[in-house]
């Protein structure tokens, strides 16, 4: 079954939505999504530093590894999964936690989804 990856570069809308970012995306959101049907993981990344001269597009990185037969398929999955409010135990909290704080303390710079063509492993040491 093909493998893909869906990326978002995320952060919080403004510079006072720290903690409510935290709370919400990184503690309960990401392990939300990761619960979806077909995602095997769900990971969230803070930027360190750039690489060479590159620009930075976001201070967050969030990626999710899904296998299923299409990303159109797993998106489909995705969106009803993320309608379900009883999709899981913990999915009520995380709903509430977003109403609690007033809204989604999120800013989403870009996403998308990508499909797996080629890996190559590191040599052992």
């Amino acid at each position: 079954m093909p493998h893909f990856v869906l990326i978002g570069l995320c952060e919080p809308p403004e510079a006072d939505s720290q903690a409510a970012f935290e709370e919400w995306f990184v503690d309960q959101h990401i392990e939300d999504t990761a619960k979806c049907p077909n995602f095997i993981r769900g990971s969230v990344f803070k930027l360190s530093g750039p690489h060479l001269d590159g620009t930075t597009i976001s201070e967050y990185l969030s990626l999710y590894e899904v296998e299923a037969p299409s990303y159109e398929e797993a998106e489909r999955v995705l969106n009803e999964w993320q309608r379900d409010p009883d999709a899981w135990e913990g999915r009520r909290n995380h709903l509430e936690t977003g109403e609690r704080l007033g809204g989604i303390p999120l800013r989403v710079k870009g996403s998308g989804w990508y499909e797996h063509i080629k890996s190559f492993e590191a040599p052992k040491a």
